[in-house]
């Protein structure tokens, strides 16, 4: 089913291997995406910017609010061109985020697969406190409440921030806004290997956009 996953994961297969030279493989996982994210980098920016546009348009969205603010339909009709006109697209914020599908699917497929390349996977052998990475949910031990732990502290920070833009004052704002919740829910169905990477990212993500808001 996941058959076109093969070479990309083949390639992080060894790309984690050789991380794994200096480092234990959870470490690796760590270095793995914050490369990852660092090429998305740029990405990011450009989103920084998109919110910044959408901050500056909030007295208009205040005044569509008062003005169609019983009759829901045409406000988010309203809202939606006055997007358009400005060219500040909600979703631009979201690509950094979409971009990353494709690496966690490999790093997914990479501690759930127990052959790559005809050869057993190393890699489920691995452990963090006593804990396969390979393992999946519950069954992660202690392990999967420290990754949901700190998954959660990353969401509450990330949605702070978002309250401090303009998120919530959009179609959809309040729902974007309880997104980063749902990785603490992830942590259920995920390998622990899988985990560690929204960790890390998440936290990346926070970071990220508390740097570019203050650069701004």
């Amino acid at each position: 089913m996941f058959g076109f996953l093969d070479v990309p994961v083949a390639g992080a297969y060894h790309l984690i291997h050789a991380f794994t030279g200096p480092l234990s493989t959870a470490p690796a996982i760590v270095l793995f995406t914050l490369c990852v994210r660092l090429l998305l980098h740029p990405l990011a920016r450009s989103a920084a910017r998109g919110e910044r546009a959408r901050a500056a348009l909030m007295p208009e969205m205040q005044a569509l609010r008062a003005k169609h603010g019983k009759d829901r339909e045409r406000l988010a009709a309203e809202l939606t061109k006055l997007q358009q006109k400005s060219g500040a697209s909600l979703f631009t914020g979201c690509l950094p985020m979409l971009l990353q599908l494709p690496f966690f699917m490999v790093l997914y497929r990479l501690f759930t697969t127990p052959a790559i390349g005809g050869e057993p996977n190393s890699l489920l052998g691995a452990t963090l406190l006593g804990t396969p990475l390979g393992a999946h949910g519950l069954a992660g031990g202690p392990l999967v409440f420290v990754i949901a732990a700190g998954l959660a502290v990353v969401a509450w920070v990330s949605i702070r921030l978002q309250n401090r833009g303009a998120a919530a004052d959009v179609p959809g704002g309040k729902l974007l806004r309880l997104l980063p919740y749902g990785t603490v829910l992830a942590t259920l169905v995920v390998p622990q290997a899988a985990g560690i990477y929204l960790l890390t990212t998440t936290a990346w993500t926070a970071a990220e956009r508390a740097l570019l808001r203050r650069g701004s």
